[in-house]
């Protein structure tokens, strides 16, 4: 049976990640709040934010943002989009 979440990001009830993305405390806050649907969203954020921003991922401050951005886009709604973006047209 599949793990499901009362999702932060999504207001719902949606299926879980199958364990938790990263070990420690959070990762296990992300398994137990946040669905496989809104993950993989953050997933595709963090890429574009890596790739604007030129980030090398190992670096301690690339992964202080990318940690404070996660933060912010899982649970509390927002996070900081490179200057310029525009979200795609329909």
């Amino acid at each position: 049976m599949a793990h499901t979440v009362k999702c932060v990001r999504l207001g719902r009830e949606a299926e879980g990640l199958e364990k938790p993305p990263f070990p420690g405390p959070e990762g296990q806050r992300i398994y137990e709040n946040v669905s496989k649907e809104a993950w993989e969203e953050w997933l595709k954020v963090q890429t574009m934010l890596i790739n604007e921003h030129r980030l090398t991922p190992f670096e301690p401050a690339a992964r202080k943002f990318l940690a404070e951005q996660r933060d912010k886009f899982l649970f509390q709604g927002g996070g900081q989009m490179p200057e310029g973006y525009r979200p795609p047209q329909d």
